[in-house]
């Protein structure tokens, strides 16, 4: 793996669910607004199917607050969402649409999207058919955006997108160290109380995360990181 470049300003996080960044990615969020950059949030769904005991109507709105509140721990103050339905966003040109039109108005240097693998890992539980919709989606969706003949009634083409990075991959490329902000990640994932506490079984939020990126980070030759599989756009 190699050092994820860090010479851009702008970035948006393109994912399903709520909580779906917060699962190692907010750190690196965490590290970049230190920084100066902008980061925004862009989600296809308010992750209203993703509580079992609690009703839809009810988990959606209460979703959205934790979200934003978790964006806010590091340092993100824009977070979008797109309101399709959750557990069933498909792949397609509606999809892309949509993203491509945020894309074009928020005109971002860095995607950084998730993974769309089938399984977590080679012998891994499938992936979320959501996750993988929206991950293939957005690297379509950023063709899309920057061709003016595709989906012209959705603003003007959004030309300076030059890399799509993917978190969550079995297959990294590049890594970003959060040695200094890992505990604002495990913080922002506190914040999805709600979403924890429906797992119905023990979680710690500062274990997993710093069980995960203490192994990215053997790799990475630092104590914490997360990684990332990258797309050039060209």
């Amino acid at each position: 793996m190699q050092p994820m470049p860090e010479d851009w300003e702008r970035a948006v996080a393109v994912v399903a669910h709520p909580d779906d960044l917060e699962y190692g990615v907010a750190s690196a969020v965490a590290r970049w607004t230190s920084q100066g950059k902008q980061v925004s949030y862009l989600l296809a769904t308010r992750g209203e199917a993703g509580i079992d005991g609690m009703d839809p109507a009810e988990a959606g709105p209460l979703r959205v607050d934790e979200e934003q509140r978790s964006a806010a721990v590091v340092g993100v103050t824009e977070v979008h969402f797109l309101d399709h339905q959750d557990g069933l966003v498909e792949y397609g040109v509606a999809l892309r649409r949509d993203l491509a039109a945020a894309l074009r108005r928020l005109n971002p240097q860095v995607i950084i999207g998730q993974s769309f693998d089938l399984t977590w890992g080679e012998e891994g539980p499938v992936n979320h058919s959501d996750h993988r919709a929206v991950g293939l989606a957005t690297l379509d969706a950023c063709r899309d955006a920057a061709n003016r003949w595709v989906f012209p009634d959705a603003g003007p083409p959004c030309t300076g997108i030059r890399d799509v990075y993917v978190a969550g991959t079995g297959t990294p490329t590049h890594f970003v160290d959060v040695t200094g902000t890992i505990d604002r990640g495990v913080a922002s994932l506190r914040e999805h109380r709600a979403y924890i506490e429906g797992l119905g079984r023990e979680f710690d939020p500062d274990e997993f995360l710093k069980n995960m990126a203490g192994y990215v980070g053997l790799g990475a030759g630092c104590e914490y990181a997360v990684g990332f599989r990258r797309y050039p756009m060209g």
